[in-house]
This record gives C-alpha cells, sequence and structure tokens, in this order.
C-alpha cells in the first residue's frame, strides 16, 4: 500500500508499506477524509519518535475493511469515526485514570499514532482495540462534523474541563486556531460568563465570536496582557493554552487571579523550555493550578462529542474551510498545513475509492 510520509527530518513523500493486519481485538480500516494538523507538521520537520520514517496523519473517518476474530461491534463496510488517543485498554494505567499514558505510565503513550505506529495518511491503517477504540459514523453526523470530533473537537474540549470553568468565569483562550476554537466552544458550554480569544486572524475571529467569545485580543493592539487587565478591570479566572510557545505560559500567569486555573493542550516543540519567574506564580504561594494534557482516547469520549453535535450544541464543521477531494491531495492539504495561508482554518482530504 502508499502512505505519505515523513521520510527524514523536514522530509516529507510517499512511500510504499505493507498493508497492515487486524490482531483478534483490532480492525484495518481505508481513510474516507482525513485532516492535517499541526502535530503532523511537528513532526515531519523534528522527524519521527523512532528515527525511521512513519506515515503521517491522526485524524480520520474510515471505512472498516477487516476486523479480527474477537471485535464484536463492527464489520467490513461500517463507517466510523476514529479517535486520535487509541488506549490498549487491558493495561493496568488505565485503572488509575491514565488513559493517555497507558503501559508504564509514558508520557502519550496511547498517541500511537506519529508515535508508536504508522498514521491515517495511507490507503489502509491500523486500530487497536476495535470495540474501545472505533465509533459508528452516526446517521445524523456529517463526516466533516465528525472528524473534527476526533482530535480538534476532543482536545479544545479537554483544556475547557481542565480549566475547571464554573458559571460566569471570565476565560482568555490564548490562540485561536482550531484547537483554541473548540476551547472557546467549550468554555461556553461549561458557563464561562465572558471569554476573551487571543488571536490575530480576522476569519478565526470571526468564528470565535460564532462559538462564544466575547472578546477578541491581538497582539497588533498592543500588550496582550495589559489589554486584558483593562477588558476585564482586573484579572481573569481560568486562561487555556491553545497557542503560543512556553512564554504564552506566563502571559497567562500575569493574567490569572489566584486560586484560578491555567490549562494547556498546546503542543510544545521538545525545543522550548518554560521559564517562569517566581513573582509571577505568587513565589510559588499563588494557589493557581498549573496543567496540561492530551484530549482523553476511545471511543466513549468521542460518542460524548458526537452527542454534542447531534444536538445542536456546537457545529465544529465550520472549521473546515480547505477542502480538498482525492487521496493524491493530500501532500498539497498537508503543505498549507505547514505553511498556513493567511486565510487557512483547517484543512479537510474527502477520499473515495
Amino acid at each position: 500500500m502508499k502512505g505519505y510520509a515523513v521520510l527524514a527530518p523536514g522530509e516529507h513523500g510517499w512511500l510504499e508499506r505493507e498493508k497492515p493486519a487486524a490482531g483478534p481485538m483490532d480492525a484495518v480500516v481505508r481513510p474516507i477524509a482525513v485532516a492535517p494538523c499541526s502535530s503532523d507538521t511537528h513532526t515531519m520537520h523534528m522527524g519521527s519518535t523512532t528515527g525511521s520514517p512513519v506515515i503521517l496523519g491522526h485524524e480520520a473517518v474510515a471505512e472498516v475493511v477487516e476486523v479480527g476474530a474477537l471485535v464484536r461491534g463492527f464489520r467490513p463496510g461500517d463507517i466510523v469515526v476514529v479517535p486520535c488517543v487509541t488506549p490498549d485498554w487491558e493495561a493496568p494505567a488505565l485503572q488509575q485514570r491514565g488513559a493517555n499514558n497507558a503501559h508504564d505510565y509514558a508520557s502519550m503513550a496511547s498517541f500511537k499514532y506519529l508515535t508508536q505506529k504508522d498514521g491515517v495518511f495511507a490507503e489502509f491503517f491500523h486500530v487497536n482495540n476495535a470495540d474501545a477504540n472505533l465509533v459508528l459514523l452516526p446517521k445524523d453526523v456529517s463526516v466533516d462534523a465528525a472528524l473534527m470530533t476526533v482530535d480538534m473537537m476532543s482536545t479544545g474540549f479537554y483544556g475547557a474541563e481542565m480549566a475547571d470553568i464554573q458559571l460566569g468565569d471570565t476565560v482568555v483562550v490564548f490562540g485561536i486556531g482550531p484547537v483554541g476554537l473548540m476551547a472557546v466552544a467549550g468554555a461556553r458550554l461549561r458557563g464561562a460568563g465572558r471569554i476573551i480569544g487571543i488571536g490575530t486572524r480576522p476569519n478565526c475571529a470571526e468564528l470565535a465570536r460564532e462559538y462564544g467569545a466575547t472578546d477578541i485580543v491581538s497582539y497588533k493592539d498592543g500588550d496582550v496582557v495589559q489589554q486584558i487587565l483593562e477588558l476585564e478591570g482586573g484579572k481573569v479566572d481560568r486562561a487555556i493554552l491553545a497557542g503560543g510557545d512556553a512564554s504564552t505560559l506566563n502571559q497567562a500567569l500575569s493574567v490569572v487571579k489566584s486560586n484560578g486555573v491555567v490549562s494547556n493542550v498546546t503542543f510544545l516543540d521538545p525545543t522550548d523550555t518554560y521559564h517562569i519567574p517566581a513573582p509571577l506564580w505568587g513565589l510559588g504561594m499563588s494557589d493557581i493550578s498549573i496543567c496540561g494534557g492530551f484530549c482523553p482516547g476511545g471511543a466513549y469520549r468521542i460518542q460524548k462529542m458526537l452527542r454534542l453535535i447531534q444536538n445542536g450544541r456546537v457545529a465544529p464543521e465550520k472549521m473546515l474551510n480547505y477542502q480538498y477531494d482525492g487521496f493524491d491531495k493530500i501532500p498539497e492539504a498537508f503543505v498549507a498545513m505547514d505553511q498556513k495561508p493567511r486565510d487557512l482554518i483547517k484543512p479537510v482530504v474527502h477520499i473515495q475509492w
């Protein structure tokens, strides 16, 4: 089979692979829609974690081609939503809520695509623990909307969940790309009274307002911290980091109240380093909680995301503003995600076999 891969740091292209086989509890699927992500482009620039070529991609809706003998809930021909996080559900760590760090508690061990095995930009790809990691596409949810649940929506909402937003809270979302837009939508659903989005792209700002942002702040208009403090007349209750770099944490610590929360869902570059002046964290005594994590894995999580779409709570497919048709268009969509044209929010590739 053919797949689109990182071949070496900074080098990407097609390669040939053996078609994967399904173990007793697994499935082999073929994608019908995929979406390149910034994590894919980061992997391309850094190279794979194994040092060997690896097929890129971790966001897909797919058709089941093969299932293992012990799989009960799926059969060939089913259209399924594939979470980007696919834990090994027999791992003991999962009994301690470690759904993303299963097996030896390794960081993000359940995020298998890109880091441990080939991803979804291929004619076929493998899904472990199919019964626990796949969801049938509901008839009343579009492929595009479902595609946005597997990472963008789940990750952005997880930022809002970790922030522990309470009714009426003021929340700042740093970065209003796709994950940040979903963090805005999640903050609204959790009852935030005011949501301040930080970003500069006009179409992202417009969509952020549609998803629930009450204010938009741009670094082009001056110091972001000062703008937030002036807007709110003081500090805010919660901050979600959905963009920026390690230094963005210090901006968040500068605007969050004592007993507040800074929640991070930004995937940082390994070369980034946090430098936190002690006074920003109240000499360690501010009671500001700092947390970060990747979206929870598995079918149950995606079923929840789909339910929000089914009941009209959010329309994540509005982020997909670059459309491509055909498996051979994956490189074009990937390059767009890497180069990020000014009007890009999120690309999608629709595939017909």
